[in-house]
């Protein structure tokens, strides 16, 4: 850990947006060669915070220092040229040019008119190679994995000289092997002397990873300090006020016959000769690594892709892949893992979201606003959704309740089967406590529950059995009181029980 002066230092930081109160009397230290966990809630303050580091907000009260020199009106373009860059959630690359293009964007050498794209290219790689990451320059970044783009976003913002560098949820969406990878790239950026800002919902990794962790909680730092110096229990006691659990409830064994049967399913090189049973009241876990076999299921489940060859039944019944409406019409409901561009529609309201499925898109019904209040309401109390205003756009509230929203949408319409894909993608550990308690209510109701997953701790959590898949292939199949924790990762990895 690092003896110099911080880079930038937040003292008294304060922002209101009309009556309601951001952050407040918010101050803390970002020093070089260290590792800087922001953690909190959803809503809790962290991406106001963020935008007044990266200038694209101003705060009410307090200031701004960075190098040692106070900063008035920051704006993006100065936090840039100051050496504070972000990397935000939602890859911000050109996916049509190449990995060197990308790094070298706005900045591409030239003699004349013509780009000296030899140039070019061993600039790029000597950015990656700096931060040991071995990606072809010439790939188009479209081509990359998510963990790659992330590692092209990173050279391309140290390239231009950046000293702060915030990464926000840079291992959402990421398998373990793919989080692996990230990490290193954050260990590496560190002992290169910057000064790293880690935005994380995952306590394990920050505690793995941070120097020094800033809890914020309605606004305020509620915690700061050493990592060393605190533990996962501590941690969530900051960000909740109180001690959140979700454990495994002690359930009796009341299930039926088979809900949902998958069978010979084959996709490309995707998925290959894929087959499970789930039993009414069942959870099934589908584990691997992201972008594995289980991100394919809420295409081919849903119908919105037809798969080479295979089976599908619900209830008993066949069910034609490839048709939506017959695969709604037979009780299925697939929950899809990326809310943003699949699952919402983030400018219509949270009312008309949550009955969407069940008006299907008829907007003279969605449009009876009386109405659509009342028959809102019990999917808004029954799914723990909260919103500050009455009813407003799904797209303003916190990851946790647009994740409820979601999962009401579609569970809230009797379903006899569901696929759930990663329900807890992006949502603090209150809201994941709050879903992990609606997939046990579901699992109570006789619903036969598929669980696509690259979380080996909330497969562990949530499932009866589980059905490990690599590179598009079943490679074992487990009750979950047979295996640990730690036998089940190495297993998802490619190992094998002994």
């Amino acid at each position: 850990m690092s003896d110099e002066e911080p880079v930038v230092r937040v003292a008294g930081i304060g922002k209101s947006f009309g009556g309601a109160v951001a952050l407040r009397d918010v101050s803390l230290e970002l020093y070089p060669g260290e590792i800087h966990a922001l953690m909190g809630m959803n809503g809790a303050g962290k991406s106001t915070l963020v935008k007044i580091l990266s200038g694209a907000q101003n705060p009410g009260a307090g200031h701004l220092e960075i190098g040692g020199g106070v900063q008035g009106q920051l704006t993006a373009r100065r936090a840039r040229r100051l050496g504070i860059a972000t990397v935000p959630q939602r890859r911000e690359l050109v996916m049509t040019l190449t990995v060197a293009e990308n790094i070298m964007l706005g900045d591409l050498p030239a003699r004349g008119s013509l780009v000296r794209w030899r140039s070019a290219r061993e600039t790029a790689r000597q950015a990656l190679r700096e931060l040991g990451i071995d990606i072809d320059v010439d790939v188009e970044a479209g081509a990359l994995t998510v963990a790659e783009q992330t590692m092209v976003e990173v050279a391309r913002e140290v390239r231009r000289g950046s000293r702060v560098l915030i990464l926000d949820e840079p291992t959402a969406c990421l398998g373990a092997e793919a989080a692996a990878q990230i990490h290193t790239l954050v260990k590496n950026l560190r002992d290169s002397g910057v000064a790293v800002v880690f935005i994380s919902h995952h306590i394990g990794e920050v505690l793995a990873l941070a120097d020094r962790v800033t809890v914020l909680r309605d606004g305020a730092v509620v915690w700061a300090g050493l990592a060393k110096e605190t533990d996962e229990p501590g941690l969530v006691r900051a960000m909740v006020g109180r001690d959140v659990v979700s454990t495994r409830p002690d359930k009796p064994v009341r299930r039926g016959g088979t809900g949902l049967r998958i069978a010979g399913v084959t996709e490309g090189r995707f998925v290959e000769d894929f087959t499970v049973e789930v039993r009414k009241g069942e959870v099934v876990a589908v584990l691997g690594p992201a972008g594995d076999a289980q991100s394919r299921l809420f295409d081919l489940l849903s119908g919105r892709r037809r798969p080479e060859r295979g089976e599908l039944e619900v209830d008993g019944r066949r069910v034609p892949f490839g048709r939506v409406s017959r695969s709604l019409g037979s009780g299925l409901r697939c929950v899809t893992g990326d809310r943003r561009r699949l699952g919402l529609i983030p400018e219509l309201t949270v009312d008309e979201n949550l009955l969407l499925a069940r008006d299907r898109l008829d907007r003279r019904k969605l449009h009876r606003w009386d109405l659509l209040s009342r028959r809102a309401a019990p999917l808004r109390h029954d799914y723990r959704v909260v919103t500050l205003a009455p009813n407003p756009p799904v797209g303003l509230l916190s990851g946790g309740n647009q994740q409820k929203v979601l999962l009401a949408k579609w569970l809230g319409t009797a379903p006899v089967a569901c696929l759930l894909e990663d329900p807890t993608n992006g949502v603090d550990i209150a809201a994941m406590a709050d879903i992990h308690a609606l997939v046990d209510g579901l699992a109570a109701d006789g619903v036969a529950v598929l669980l696509a997953s690259s979380d080996a701790k909330e497969v562990m959590r949530l499932a009866d059995r589980v059905v490990c898949v690599r590179d598009g292939r079943m490679i074992a199949e487990y009750d979950i009181a047979s295996i640990t924790h730690d036998e089940l990762v190495a297993v998802a990895l490619g190992g094998a029980l002994s």
